[in-house]
């Protein structure tokens, strides 16, 4: 699958012919990395210690990154989903112990201090909070916590419905939530939610599961809750909990009135008493739904098209992609739900995964993953491996700043009224889903403060978000699909609390977006500044070098909403 992929720089200390996926090779080399750390006399040998650790630690994300991609991209594959298996229950224990040891060798070295001070800064911190976190007991925790996310993952992929005389994925019938037939519109979502309810009871077995080994992992680590342990562990060394919770608010206060403004609006425009949830993604004009793109190789050669107009550079990355096979956008049967980028850690190249069904949507999702991928691309001259990522509230300023300034060059897949329409699209979707956001994370919060409550209680309190977040949605004889809408939110079940992220990037991103309007040259400029330094310098930094800020209270929050709001009525009038 990755034939064309070689080393970025060839190893100094990993041996060329390196099992990663085999402990037995591994644990000699982490020994030696052990010794070096004890032996280091100065600075500079406790550096060439970390430069080696660095080299391993890339050597084995690569292994890693290599067979989850094989066992999403296909899930019915056995072999592949038990070499992924074997990686998680074999390799990644051991490894996190391992690291730990080292970790703990730096943490109370004799010279760290003697280390360049900026440089190692970021480092330094994230190697003093895994000495902090780690609990050897936690490992096993961890493993099967992983092992049932996949499990999720694996069930998920598996749906499908008869429509329309033949089968289809749960993804696939997204686009018939486009059609401009309401009768339709509605079979296709209730046949979807159905299909779902057939599996809610597994389902909240496995977030029972899932929180019963979290809830665990948060008491062995001292902590009174997982929220609090998880936002620990996430390095959310400049934001806390209850930063979060003041996010929540300014959504309230600031998103959810345009977002009521849209549905009502789209009321009007339908003609209809209500608004349903399978009114929500047709268009309101009653036209037929946008087609970008009839195949793939389309979606790539117009996307490719769209980057050549905004920059030489990125368009040169994205090239470099299609060149060395880096691109699995289609979606089919037994293929893991959802978009991701990954990095190939040692190629220092990123992979894009998608689910492309030939929608609006789609164009969006690959701009986003460019994204992540052109950060993959400008971090490759950073030397440590653990820095050629950022914090993910800035590695989503990345991909959805991308959206917006790929969504100017949108011509490239429609005539004029098109791209109105699509952008006018983009822009609802992301006031739509700052509230789905606070729900979201609202909701993980209400889960793990409130630990052993049961399945009605939480059906109960997300019940009662909705109606905090959810814009005026009609869901009268639905009520138990509205309960358990949260089951397709994968980050619940496999990356709990890495969803607010989100939230803080869009705020990011808008201001990007915002920078560009003013000068597009250099608002790209200080993106790809921004994107080159990976995660060598602490979050708020980071922003800065974008020319953004960090904050997402109503200070910021507000003139974002406004923001959207005018660029909105523009593209309508």
């Amino acid at each position: 699958m990755f034939e064309k992929i070689t080393l970025h720089t060839p190893r100094q200390f990993v041996p060329a012919d390196l099992n990663a996926g085999d402990w037995a090779s591994l644990a000699p080399l982490f020994d030696q990395l052990e010794q070096q750390f004890s032996a280091a006399t100065d600075a500079a040998q406790l550096e060439q210690a970390i430069l080696n650790w660095e080299e391993l630690s890339a050597a084995i994300a690569e292994e890693g990154s290599k067979r989850y991609i094989a066992m999403t991209c296909q899930t019915e594959d056995k072999t592949a989903e038990q070499t992924y298996l074997d990686f998680v229950e074999k390799i990644e224990p051991e490894e996190k112990t391992s690291s730990f040891r080292l970790a703990k060798s730096l943490t109370g070295h004799s010279h760290r201090d003697g280390l360049p001070a900026g440089r190692y800064k970021v480092f330094n911190r994230d190697a003093a909070l895994e000495v902090e976190l780690f609990r050897p007991e936690n490992i096993p925790l961890e493993t099967e916590a992983t092992k049932i996310g996949q499990q999720y993952q694996k069930l998920i992929g598996s749906l499908a419905v008869q429509f329309d005389g033949k089968e289809q994925t749960l993804v696939q019938m997204g686009r018939h939530l486009e059609e401009t037939d309401r009768a339709r519109r509605q079979e296709a979502w209730e046949l979807v939610a159905n299909r779902r309810l057939e599996e809610a009871e597994t389902i909240d077995g496995q977030l029972d599961s899932l929180a019963k080994r979290r809830n665990q992992m948060s008491a062995n680590a001292g902590f009174p809750n997982y929220r609090d342990f998880a936002h620990r562990r996430r390095g959310r060394f400049d934001y806390s909990p209850d930063d979060c919770l003041s996010f929540h608010d300014a959504i309230e206060q600031e998103m959810v009135p345009l977002l009521k403004e849209l549905h009502d609006e789209r009321q009007t425009a339908l003609g209809i008493e209500s608004v349903r949830p399978w009114d929500t993604a047709t268009d309101p004009q009653g036209r037929p739904p946008l087609k970008p793109f009839e195949e793939v190789p389309q979606l790539i050669r117009r996307t490719q098209a769209i980057f050549d107009q905004l920059d030489g550079e990125l368009a040169s990355w994205f090239q470099a992609m299609q060149d060395l096979d880096l691109l699995d956008l289609a979606n089919r049967k037994g293929k893991a739900p959802g978009g991701y980028q990954d990095s190939l850690a040692e190629a220092r190249l990123p992979f894009i995964f998608m689910n492309a069904v030939g929608v609006q949507r789609d164009v969006e999702t690959l701009l986003h993953e460019a994204g992540h991928a052109f950060h993959t691309m400008a971090s490759q001259k950073e030397s440590l491996h653990s820095y050629r990522h950022a914090p993910i509230e800035f590695c989503e300023v990345a991909s959805m700043a991308m959206e917006l300034l790929g969504g100017e060059y949108l011509g490239e897949f429609y005539n004029t009224e098109e791209v109105r329409r699509a952008r006018i699209a983009h822009l609802e979707g992301i006031v739509f889903v700052f509230p789905w956001i606070a729900t979201i994370d609202a909701f993980q919060h209400w889960l793990y403060l409130n630990p052993g409550h049961s399945v009605a209680e939480r059906d109960a309190a997300w019940d009662s978000l909705i109606d905090r977040f959810g814009g005026g949605i009609d869901w009268s004889g639905h009520e138990r699909a509205r309960a358990k809408l949260w089951h397709r939110q994968l980050h619940i079940f496999l990356h709990p609390f890495y969803y607010v992220e989100y939230g803080i990037a869009q705020l990011g991103a808008l201001q990007v977006w915002a920078n560009s309007k003013q000068d597009r040259a250099q608002a790209l400029a200080d993106y790809k500044a921004a994107l080159a330094l990976g995660g060598s310098r602490p979050l708020p930094e980071l922003f800065e070098r974008c020319n953004t800020r960090l904050d997402f209270s109503s200070k910021t929050v507000a003139p974002m909403a406004d923001l959207l709001r005018t660029e909105l009525a523009v593209l309508k009038n």
